[in-house]
Formats: structure tokens, sequence, C-alpha cells
């Protein structure tokens, strides 16, 4: 998934004919948010939202450029993170395919999936099933795409820091948009977004927690 530009970063700023007079769209640097550039534009189409330029994104990969290195020294709701492990997180995607489009990442900064350790990788796994469960929840897709592209050569945007993709899907949501004009039309800004999945992840790890106490089998492992 290669460069091009983001659409918001989070909900705030009236929309035409709504809000306070005169207020302005807040500009935010992309690189200071976790996310894969792509190909595509986002047509964001609530009535309510703020922009951020998306053309500075990391020049080199060091962990000081990494977004996925700082997006969790920063609050939730300004860093995107949906929920934070002991090994690693679950971030909303800068520039997501679809609404709802989380990268699991670990701590820290390695490159390969070879590189994590065995926790790491235990965690990103649980993780990623834990995203499509609350995904299911929330949102109720038709499926899911899951990639982790491993190396620039294999597509990834940001190749020095490893994230695996959990993609919502429904029928249908592919049409002309992507093909003929290369943009993608979001429903949703990404602070809205961020606010229902982590709402939803607290659910099932309450409900998790619950029936844990009970003695009752939860039906899935527990939730990190």
């Amino acid at each position: 998934m290669d460069e091009q530009r983001a659409g918001t970063a989070g909900a705030g700023t009236a929309g035409a004919g709504a809000g306070t007079a005169g207020a302005r769209p807040q500009a935010e640097p992309a690189a200071d948010f976790a996310g894969v550039p792509d190909a595509f534009q986002r047509l964001w189409t609530p009535h309510r939202m703020a922009y951020i330029d998306g053309e500075d994104r990391p020049d080199d990969d060091g962990e000081q450029a990494c977004p996925f290195c700082r997006a969790p020294s920063r609050s939730d709701e300004d860093g995107l993170i949906v929920h934070r492990g002991e090994l690693a997180f679950v971030v909303l995607n800068l520039y997501p395919y679809n609404p709802g489009h989380l990268l699991v990442c670990p701590y820290r900064h390695v490159a390969g999936f070879t590189d994590l350790t065995d926790a790491e990788r235990e965690e990103v796994g649980v993780l990623t099933a834990t995203a499509m469960r609350v995904l299911t929840a929330v949102s109720a897709p038709h499926g899911f795409n899951l990639g982790m592209n491993q190396g620039a050569v294999a597509g990834a945007g940001i190749a020095a820091h490893l994230h695996q993709h959990v993609v919502p899907r429904w029928g249908g949501d592919a049409n002309f948009f992507p093909i003929v004009a290369r943009t993608k039309a979001l429903p949703q800004v990404l602070g809205d977004t961020r606010g229902l999945l982590a709402d939803g992840w607290a659910r099932l790890a309450g409900a998790a927690g619950a029936a844990g106490a009970a003695g009752a089998p939860a039906g899935e492992e527990a939730v990190r």
C-alpha cells in the first residue's frame, strides 16, 4: 500500500450551515499519525470534519520519524488508538480502505514478522482476532481482508515498522470511485470511528471478564 494523501484525523469543526461562525479546520501533519499511505484520495462525506495535510510522511526509517512509534505517546483520541495491549496496540489507519480499517502494531520498532518474539507474535495474533470480533459487533461487516506487507517491494508504505492490516469488507464497497477516480468515499470521520470501536472493545472485554468470573466458558481467548 503506497503513498498518497490523507483525509481527516478526527471530528471537531462545524460543517456547512452549522456550528460556530468562522470556525476553521485545523491542519495537522499526517506524519504525526499512524497510517499506511496508498494511492487513493479520500472523499470524506460527513458534514462535520477536520482536514490534515497528508504530504509529509516520514522520510527515513528511524524510530523518531516512525508514526507507529510516536502514536503510543499520544492520548488515545489524538493517536487514534483503539486498544493498548502489553506488547502491541491497535490503531486506526489514517489512510483507510474502508471505515474501521485497523492496524495491529508491536510497540517495538521492528520490520519483519520473524523479528518479533514469540510473545509479540502471539499478542499480535490475539489482538487481530479481537479486532475482528469488535468490528463484527460494531459494524457487522460481510468479511475481512487481513494482510501484512513485508518490505517496500511487497507494498509496505512504512516498511520499517511491522503492522497487520484488518480491513472490514461489505458487499459492494468497491464501487466505481476507486476504479475511475482513485477515490474512496468514507461516511465517518476517524475520531468518531475510533470512539465506537474503543467502546466496543471495552464492552467485549467486560463481557469476557464477566463470563470468566461466573465460571462460564467465554467461547474465546481472554480479551487483552
